[in-house]
């Protein structure tokens, strides 16, 4: 059972008792190293910091779209975080001083728990669909929904303010 901190609010529906309206598909799955969400690194930089790798297997039917992808050194991974409640709108993470809403956060819990990690490359067999990843913060079995490649050109916002004393 999810026990609420002090300050957060649930939404009046869970959103993962809804129906569905996006059709999504999961393209493949990630095998980490992590089992239990206590173990699993609560972002990229700690994950990278374990130096524990990881590998992401994209299914047969869309390992045509690995294609042109191995002069990439680094990817965006969108997962969907399926171990992750949907139903608060307002949390107190640990670290916090004042509940934040789920939006100002990068917390799995939110009504969509979509992952977003960007990740390092360091090997391809587009044939067998096997990307072999630096690190990853997910859980092992995590499906994925998208893969795209990072573009620092693009992609990078060197003037980035986040007014928070509590990243």
């Amino acid at each position: 059972m999810f026990e609420n901190r002090e300050g957060e609010r649930q939404l009046e529906t869970d959103p993962a008792t809804m129906p569905a309206d996006a059709h999504l598909v999961f393209i493949g799955h990630i095998a980490s190293p992590w089992t239990r969400r206590e173990d699993c690194p609560k972002n990229m930089r700690a994950a990278r910091e374990t130096g524990r790798p990881a590998t992401l297997t994209v299914d047969a039917p869309y390992r045509e779209g690995l294609a042109g992808l191995e002069g990439v050194s680094h990817m965006a991974i969108l997962t969907w975080l399926h171990h992750a409640p949907r139903h608060l709108i307002v949390q107190k993470p640990r670290h916090a001083t004042e509940p934040k809403g789920v939006f100002a956060l990068r917390s799995p819990v939110r009504p969509n728990p979509i992952g977003l990690h960007i990740v390092r490359l360091v090997g391809l067999d587009a044939e067998s669909g096997r990307l072999d990843l630096e690190a990853i913060d997910v859980l092992d079995g995590t499906p994925v929904i998208d893969i795209k490649p990072y573009f620092a050109s693009v992609d990078s916002v060197p003037d980035v303010v986040v007014e928070r004393a509590d990243r």
